[in-house]
């Protein structure tokens, strides 16, 4: 049966990851499920207080805070701690860390195995490590790593997030990530820590932000065929880095030169009025990605001079200082004879079209080869075998219709 709780690294809503996980102890449950088989119904109702009366750890993660101004090439550490707020002792702990794109770990201790997840449901793509700990953890005991893992900050960080997770049952691998790898460095331990840096959560989730740029460009077409041929327009967008995005807004606004009507528009492109406007996978957002936008257009009539456009939308880029590349024409050279005239008729309204920031946008995801969608403009997209597309309603609001893989509660 799926369950959200059996993620590695879900994202949790803060307020339930503040929420206290309630006692267990799964060998009193199926003690108790198997004398019910034997004894009947009748002693159902005093189950309950039975279960009460039973110890359980109750394990939480803290000792860290966001993270922000890092430069690339920076490392930090990070002093977890783990605390048990529970009756009974843990006999052995886990602690999972992840990190996204921009962030890796600099060594990974003996004691725990390291770890490549792909993109899935909501998740962005991680790179984890987890430890394992031979160590009881008692009640109202506070313990920290003999050693900090770190991790450093690669050329493409920018806006990344650091996951901690604690466990008292190992969470084995992810099985949408490749084999697990274990570690060479020393081994770590829990050693004694100071109360007050507990923390009061399973799972806790952490941005981790860089002083980067992104260079989002886009490049124009020339066009050249008779009226009434029908012609490709391949247009596209860049990010040039050196950061890659995990998040943003932003567009790609495709005007038609005037005296072309559009026969086919490009995937994850839709008609606003008298433009396109067209999202992209998430892989495009990563250092050096591109996404390639080809529509089929018709050739009217003649009309002198007639030029289009390609550009993104006006949403603020405050990682992207550089504005020259952010807009291409797109040209029409019609040959042989034909009609002329000073205006011509597209199926995306005409050629005023301009790039402006009022369109519902957003964008989340993971890789091209395989993740779900950053999705910035289109409302109506395909859904090939169990690929996903993420549907905008407003800025920055994502839609996910994703698989669903059916796990087994441990």
């Amino acid at each position: 049966m799926f369950t959200w709780e059996n993620r590695p690294f879900f994202r949790v809503p803060t307020e339930v990851l503040s929420m206290p996980t309630p006692p267990h102890n799964r060998h009193a449950l199926r003690a108790a499920v198997a004398a019910l088989g034997a004894a009947g119904l009748i002693g159902l109702a005093a189950a309950p207080a039975a279960f009460a009366d039973e110890t359980a750890p109750e394990l939480v993660v803290g000792g860290m805070e966001p993270i922000h101004g890092l430069k690339p090439g920076n490392t930090f550490g990070l002093p977890v701690t783990v605390a048990n707020k529970g009756t009974g002792a843990a006999e052995k702990v886990w602690v999972s860390y992840a990190v996204t794109r921009g962030l890796d770990f600099t060594e990974v201790p003996s004691n725990c195995r390291a770890q490549y997840v792909r993109s899935y449901d909501e998740m962005p793509e991680l790179w984890t490590v987890t430890c394992e700990f031979d160590q009881a953890v008692e009640p109202g005991g506070v313990y920290t790593p003999d050693r900090p893992l770190h991790v450093k900050a690669l050329d493409r960080a920018l806006d990344d997030e650091l996951w901690l997770r604690v466990e008292e049952n190992d969470p084995g691998p992810d099985e949408n990530g490749t084999a697990p790898v274990a570690g060479t460095a020393p081994a770590v331990k829990l050693v004694e820590s100071q109360a007050g840096r507990e923390g009061s959560a399973r799972v806790v989730h952490l941005p981790v932000t860089s002083v980067n740029t992104a260079d989002f460009q886009v490049t124009g077409a020339a066009l050249k065929g008779r009226v009434g041929e029908t012609v490709p327009m391949k247009v596209e967008f860049t990010n040039a880095g050196p950061a890659w995005v995990r998040i943003t807004s932003v567009s790609v606004i495709v005007t038609p030169p005037a005296g072309t009507s559009v026969v086919k528009p490009a995937m994850f492109c839709k008609a606003k009025g008298e433009v396109y406007r067209c999202g992209m996978l998430a892989g495009a957002l990563n250092e050096g990605g591109q996404q390639a936008y080809t529509f089929k257009l018709k050739i009217d009539k003649r009309v002198a001079h007639a030029k289009g456009t390609v550009a993104l939308s006006n949403e603020a880029r405050p990682f992207d200082p550089h504005k020259a590349n952010d807009k291409a024409g797109i040209t029409l050279d019609v040959t042989g004879g034909g009609p002329t005239g000073s205006t011509g008729g597209s199926t995306s309204g005409g050629s005023g079209g301009s790039a402006d920031g009022s369109s519902p946008t957003g964008n989340h995801g993971t890789t091209a080869s395989g993740g779900h969608l950053a999705e910035t403009g289109s409302s109506a997209l395909p859904i090939t075998g169990v690929a996903a597309a993420a549907v905008v309603t407003g800025a920055g609001t994502l839609v996910i219709v994703r698989r669903r893989r059916a796990q087994s509660l441990s």
